[in-house]
């Protein structure tokens, strides 16, 4: 799908006062605000424990089930350098793509020594803005045991025990995320049973988020972004509950915007966003970059956080609602003194009604 080249990136642009970055979770998961923009375009201020109120026997909610590996390490290269490694994606059970902070990027052959010397990997090559390494063992049980929660960059403080915990979801599944799912943090296991309890129905997808989530658009014109890519499955489980929620008149409500994202990009019709696998699932390689002027395919509504300024999940949301009701949310939200971000409150999004 083409862009509007008319669109500008200071259309998603927004002044957030730095005290309503939210820098540590609410005491209780259930215990955020719910802003609730309706189909009418009118904003509701309302707890997340009021969102069964808003949904409806036959809904279809759709989560992504992925889990936040510790992905940050410490260390230094061989020639003493010190060097901080954020892993971005795992490709192999001993590698993965990385960011490198270090005072000169490592050239390849370079000995990385982490955590103390107690975890080794050389660097193999570039893809782009990101390093390829080859770590000495396996990666994702080597980052269980001596990584560090990857926290936003808008959270201040160094991951502790707390964040282990709170910034992963109640359902996370499969490991390979460097940044949470957030609006799905708002989730109990007694929410869950008592949506299931109103008819509400549950069904998972799959993408590991990156850390691009939290990159600005640096260009002017909108057209002109190149997307980060991301992996994604939609399981053929998942495809079956949405065909039969259409089919009884029921909605299809996004849990975060990368659940959109998994479930857009398994509709489109571009090359190469999608592939059909034996068991029936869609997985895939996305970059669908979401803008007002996108037709949605299959999500009817969406929960979601307040996102950054200038970021494509700003369009995102904008593109479902538009941009003057989300830009109005978004005041309502800062001057009624909402929290923002990854541990903040939530939006319930509901597309104008024709």
């Amino acid at each position: 799908m083409s862009i509007d080249p008319s669109l500008t990136i200071a259309q998603f642009d927004y002044e957030l006062p730095s005290d309503l970055i939210a820098q540590s979770p609410p005491a209780q998961r259930q215990g955020s605000r719910l802003l609730h923009l309706d189909g009418a375009s009118q904003l509701h201020d309302r707890q997340f424990t009021d969102l069964p109120s808003l949904l409806r026997r036959g809904d279809l909610l759709i989560f992504n089930d992925t889990r936040v590996i510790k992905a940050r390490l410490q260390g230094q290269k061989s020639s003493g350098g010190r060097v901080e490694v954020l892993i971005e994606r795992v490709t192999g059970p001993d590698t993965a793509l990385a960011h490198i902070r270090a005072s000169k990027s490592p050239k390849p052959g370079t000995l990385l020594e982490l955590a103390e010397g107690r975890v080794l990997a050389d660097c193999t090559g570039r893809e782009d803005a990101l390093f390829a390494l080859r770590f000495h063992e396996p990666v994702l049980d080597m980052l269980e045991q001596y990584g560090a929660t990857p926290l936003p960059p808008y959270i201040t403080h160094a991951a502790d025990e707390e964040d282990e915990s709170r910034y992963q979801t109640v359902y996370a599944r499969h490991p390979g995320a460097v940044a949470a799912p957030t609006a799905g943090l708002h989730f109990t296991d007694e929410m869950l049973a008592s949506l299931r309890e109103l008819g509400v129905d549950q069904a998972f997808v799959t993408l590991h988020v990156g850390a691009g989530t939290f990159q600005p658009v640096r260009v002017d014109t909108i057209s002109e972004h190149v997307m980060h890519a991301e992996r994604y499955h939609v399981p053929a489980a998942t495809l079956a509950k949405i065909e039969a929620t259409r089919t009884a008149g029921g909605r299809v409500i996004a849990v975060g915007t990368t659940s959109v994202r998994s479930l857009e990009s398994a509709a489109s019709k571009e090359p190469g966003m999608n592939q059909r696998c034996a068991d029936g699932s869609i997985e895939g390689d996305t970059r669908l970059f979401i803008t007002p002027g996108y037709q949605y395919q299959s999500v009817d509504a969406l929960i979601t956080n307040f996102h950054l300024p200038q970021s494509t999940l700003l369009m995102l949301v904008s593109a479902l609602a538009g941009i003057e009701p989300i830009q109005r949310a978004y005041q309502h939200a800062v001057q009624s003194r909402y929290r923002f971000f990854s541990y903040g409150d939530a939006m319930f999004i509901e597309p104008l009604t024709p």
